[in-house]
């Protein structure tokens, strides 16, 4: 590696005066400087020993396989958060917000009534286009790119229709309203929605729809609804995959939502689509056991793959019965003596149904090897569900598909009674589909999580878990979503932070009565407490005493980075009711001013927020996007090049020469004069 070049005090002292009237308008900014890459070795050229090759191979496909999504735009993020600090939040809590409204997640029967439906039937998912034998791969291929390029300017179209602030039609910043005598007010502005970008994981969730004949769509019961859009039902009912394929329901996280709202869930799901079995699980059970740490006194609680046996075998029932209903052959074909003569099931006859119950040990969850490792797997030929395989297949293949941290390898775990695939908090951990057995006649695939497209805002998105926290830039407009729904300063019991400001004096020279308990002549005026979003962040930060390390103000991005991860893992319960609920229900089981939170367990007892640390474990960033963020970066060898800490020292300097602005409940209102927030480092654009 190249030594970095030395770089005087006063040319970096040059470099920041030229910044500072780049910044001022003062000259025109200098042309960027060109960084010089070197490039990526292909999979197999760095080394000559097989074993480095392959681990090279692996990394490549693994950098392939990359969720990716879009970038929300620096103006919009300071936009929201300006108003994240100023907003003041909805209390108490509407009942209303208890209901997931079905509007934005299912079509309606008259899509032309409104443009929002027929946009959300518009919104599909990329199918794999039709091929010819006589096509090749490269053929096949370049087949695939250019229609998935086409689908996604469509969508994109679509999402910008519907994000389009234009449509509103009472927009803040519209100037006709400069006349009237009550302009609206401002709100907070509708963050696009994300969907998966990326073609190769696309690939495989064709893969698997192609070689299953039963699908298990995993919904998190919390949420059910944005995990099955209507782009994954219309996908999943398209005739070259309902030929030969079946697909089934499963709430998942059923422990956190409790039996009430899962059995209102299951009846809802059951009426909107009668024609799909729906069935619930669980994946975890905490096991106790005693701390070894000396420092630690009681019991600790951790969690071990286990489904419960009546869950165990409802599944298994389940399956078992749409097995038996792809060996009836189709409407159209029994019709027709010709063509049910030349029938056959698309599935393997005979199934142990008993030892898949029963499944232990063995050959349960071992991995079935691939044919080759290319990941750009040849074409199989299309079933049209009236002739069916000329031979018998020799497994019955289950697929698992959803969204991210929806549950698919714990369920599988759960199944197999322990640890066979890798699960972990950080949506999207799965990168290639995994084949294994859960009985020699009988194997499932885990497909990794794709984010569907759906017209849904981000903030929901990220309330549910299917974003990587890391990931997301707009962390005071997810909280300001949140506490929307959620009585966060409840919740955590938090301070306002104007409490720890001194007490404002009345200096009225008139006479007034004196105010009882006030000694002197003067009063006290008592502030009106009006949560916004920064301020629960600034007080949860003050509570945990997170302060950044240079200017000393609260950490709203590592509060709002942690409160975050503590909804999306499940740790603060809770769960929306479908619409369909009655209001007796919902008010039996949701009690004032609690939105959708979860106060008490199936036991009776409340649950507690307050007792989590920032461990390790909320620490812990996805090593494939550290390793990806190191790549990128590249070394900062040229000279005239200012660092992250030059530009932070920079700001410092800026800071003190910077007029003092009035502070009142949050330092953060600074913002919406124009003060840079420099500690923002977390932002992930």
């Amino acid at each position: 590696m190249q030594r970095k070049r030395i770089f005087s005090g006063r040319k970096r002292k040059a470099q920041l005066q030229l910044k500072r009237a780049t910044k001022r308008g003062d000259i025109s900014p200098p042309p960027p400087i060109k960084r010089t890459h070197k490039g990526r070795r292909g999979p197999g050229h760095g080394s000559d020993d097989p074993a480095v090759a392959s681990r090279e191979a692996a990394a490549e496909s693994a950098r392939r396989l990359q969720s990716s999504f879009v970038k929300l735009p620096k103006k919009f993020l300071e936009e929201t958060k300006v108003l994240a600090a100023t907003l003041p939040l909805e209390r108490p809590i509407q009942p209303g917000v208890v209901t997931l409204q079905s509007e934005p997640f299912l079509p309606q029967q008259d899509a032309q009534q409104n443009s929002l439906e027929n946009k959300t039937v518009r919104l599909t998912c990329p199918q794999r286009p039709k091929w010819r034998y006589e096509m090749s791969k490269k053929e096949v291929q370049q087949n695939e790119e250019g229609q998935y390029r086409k689908w996604l300017d469509q969508a994109d179209e679509i999402v910008r229709d519907w994000c389009d602030p234009s449509e509103d039609s009472s927009s803040p910043n519209d100037g006709d309203n400069d006349n009237t005598a009550d302009p609206s007010p401002p709100t907070m502005p509708r963050a696009p929605t994300s969907f998966e970008r990326n073609l190769e994981v696309w690939r495989q969730l064709w893969r698997v729809t192609e070689i299953s004949q039963i699908i298990l769509v995993l919904l998190d019961s919390r949420c059910p609804l944005l995990h099955f859009p209507p782009s994954l039902s219309a996908y999943l009912s398209s005739p070259h995959i309902l030929n030969r394929t079946r697909t089934v329901l499963v709430l998942t996280k059923v422990d956190i939502t409790g039996p009430v709202r899962t059995d209102e869930w299951t009846r809802f799901l059951r009426t909107t689509y009668p024609h799909l079995p729906v069935v619930r699980v669980e994946a975890y059970a905490e096991a106790e056991f005693h701390a070894e740490d000396s420092s630690k006194s009681g019991k600790s609680r951790a969690h071990q793959p286990y489904i419960p046996p009546k869950f165990r075998e409802l599944l298994v029932q389940t399956l078992r019965e749409v097995h038996a209903g792809l060996l009836q052959p189709p409407e159209r074909v029994r019709d027709h003596p010709e063509r049910l003569a030349k029938w056959r099931p698309p599935v393997r006859t005979n199934i142990s149904w008993d030892a898949v119950l029963n499944a232990r040990g063995g050959q349960v969850g071992s991995v079935v090897p691939r044919p080759h490792t290319d990941d750009h797997h040849e074409p199989q030929p299309e079933d049209d569900g009236e002739h069916g395989p000329e031979t018998e297949p020799e497994f019955l293949t289950i697929g698992l598909i959803g969204q991210p941290n929806v549950g698919k390898s714990s369920l599988l775990n759960a199944l197999f009674g322990t640890p066979k695939v890798k699960a972990s908090r950080t949506p999207g951990k799965t990168k290639h589909f995994q084949t294994l057995f859960w009985t020699p006649e009988v194997r499932l695939v885990d497909c990794p999580g794709l984010v569907m497209p759906n017209l849904v805002p981000m903030e929901t998105q990220v309330l549910s878990g299917i974003l990587p926290i890391a990931r997301v830039s707009a962390v005071p407009l997810c909280i300001y979503h949140a506490a929307q729904l959620l009585p966060l300063e409840v919740m955590f019991g938090l301070k306002h932070p104007s409490l720890n400001e001194p007490a404002v004096e009345d200096k009225r020279t008139w006479r007034t009565p004196r105010a009882e308990g006030v000694a002197g002549g003067a009063s006290v005026v008592k502030r009106v407490q009006m949560w916004t979003a920064m301020d629960v962040l600034t007080a949860f930060a003050l509570k945990k005493g997170w302060y950044t390390a240079r200017t000393g103000w609260p950490d709203v991005n590592r509060a709002g980075n942690f409160i975050l991860r503590l909804l999306a893992e499940g740790k603060i319960r809770w769960g929306f009711w479908p619409e369909s609920t009655s209001p007796e229900v919902i008010n039996a089981h949701v009690p004032h001013d609690h939105g959708i939170w979860i106060q008490k367990g199936d036991d009776g007892a409340d649950t507690v927020v307050d007792d989590f640390t920032d461990d390790e474990e909320h620490k812990e960033v996805d090593e494939d996007e550290d390793d990806e963020e190191d790549e990128d970066e590249g070394s900062e060898e040229d000279e005239g090049v200012i660092t992250e800490d030059d530009e932070e020292e920079e700001e410092e300097e800026e800071e003190e020469e910077a007029p003092k602005v009035a502070v009142t409940t949050s330092r953060f209102a600074a913002l919406s004069v124009g003060v840079d927030d420099d500690e923002d480092v977390d932002e992930d654009e």
